[in-house]
């Protein structure tokens, strides 16, 4: 099971999210570790950036369509043989598709994977 996980948010878009963790994924690479890249939302364009660093395919995580217990069922699917697990986030730290309602935003991800945050500015 992955030994090392963190998710990267930012306070708004257009922060340096990707930019940051395509950095770590491929550092982590380049020091031999097994990277398991995750995205939160429906987003295909960074996870395909995901993959190039790590080598490993990437996966979205989405609390909104796949509810708490299919994120979860995912990350350990997923981060079973890795060395480390890095998640980028979606938007703002706690946007979401409604205000009202945390499923779906990067915040939420975060709480039903226990993960550390990153905020990056």
């Amino acid at each position: 099971m992955c030994q090392s996980h963190l998710l990267i948010g930012a306070a708004s878009s257009g922060s340096g999210k990707t930019t940051f963790t395509l950095g770590l994924l491929r550092a982590l690479k380049n020091r031999s570790f097994k990277v398991q890249p995750f995205k939160c939302g429906p987003d295909y364009i960074d996870p395909t950036f995901h993959a190039q660093a790590t080598g490993r395919p990437a996966c979205n995580l989405d609390t909104w369509m796949m509810g708490r217990e299919g994120v979860r069922a995912l990350w350990d699917n997923r981060a079973h043989d890795a060395d480390a697990c890095v998640c980028e986030g979606v938007m703002g730290l706690f946007d979401s598709r409604d205000p009202g309602d945390p499923a779906g935003g990067t915040a939420d991800c975060a709480r039903a994977l226990g993960l550390p945050i990153v905020l990056v500015f």
